[in-house]
């Protein structure tokens, strides 16, 4: 199966190329429920990429939903319900493309939140101390920093106990990742950066302490300032 992937070319972005060359084995049926992918080392070697590059790939795999990870023991294709969502590549937005994205975001989002207050489990709410981990620590916020906000708000979905929000977020994470890229790209960057931990924070201890109103106007207020950093602006219907 490694012969059959194709080398990557430099200029290209290139954990995103190696995670649709697999998204596409997955979708296409090659590879099945319950198959284990290539090891980091085999990986790097098919394609000619250093091993963070891989660990990256998987990365996005497992926010889309395809593969989870298992420590010490590899990433595996995971079963997917009959009715998955899947939306088009969404590779071609700018961010003048985001206002639609974001008038799903937000209400799901802010619902999920609330949800995750009453639903989450304690192994769940270690989880997302993780991921807060990952933000604050992010040394690269191209790269760590995003892997760690979309599992920030993936492990949210998963502790609403309602999967269809999980296939929602994951569905939607790619035009999410490309929506923080701009945001951090075109604000201070600093500033960006803590005003993101912040923000993530107030959901974190919203969450923690089984509020749901709390955390539901947390993420409205994470929402409406990322939109804004994005040069997007709501009003809320009341």
């Amino acid at each position: 199966m490694e012969n059959d992937f194709e080398q990557i070319a430099r200029a290209d972005h290139l954990p995103t190329r190696i995670a649709t060359q697999f998204a596409k084995r997955i979708y296409d049926g090659v590879l099945k429920p319950g198959d284990k992918l290539p090891t980091e080392h085999a990986m790097s070697k098919t394609f000619g990429v250093s091993r963070t590059v891989v660990r990256e790939a998987i990365a996005q795999l497992r926010n889309e939903g395809l593969v989870e990870t298992r420590q010490g023991v590899g990433a595996f294709v995971v079963e997917r319900t009959a009715r998955q969502i899947r939306l088009e590549d969404g590779k071609k937005m700018n961010k003048y493309a985001f206002n639609d994205l974001y008038q799903l975001r937000v209400p799901l989002e802010m619902e999920a939140a609330a949800l995750a207050a009453a639903h989450r489990s304690e192994a769940q709410m270690a989880e997302l101390d993780a991921a807060m981990g990952g933000l604050s620590g992010a040394t690269d916020w191209g790269k760590s920093g995003v892997t760690a906000d979309l599992d920030f708000h993936r492990i949210i979905a998963e502790a609403t106990g309602n999967d269809y929000f999980v296939q929602f977020v994951t569905a939607i994470s790619e035009r999410i990742s490309h929506a923080i890229t701009i945001a951090r790209a075109e604000g201070q960057l600093d500033d960006v950066i803590a005003w993101t931990i912040e923000e993530h924070a107030a959901i974190c201890e919203a969450i923690r302490a089984r509020d749901p109103a709390a955390a539901r106007a947390a993420m409205q207020n994470h929402m409406v300032h990322s939109a804004e950093r994005v040069g997007l602006k709501f009003e809320f219907l009341g």
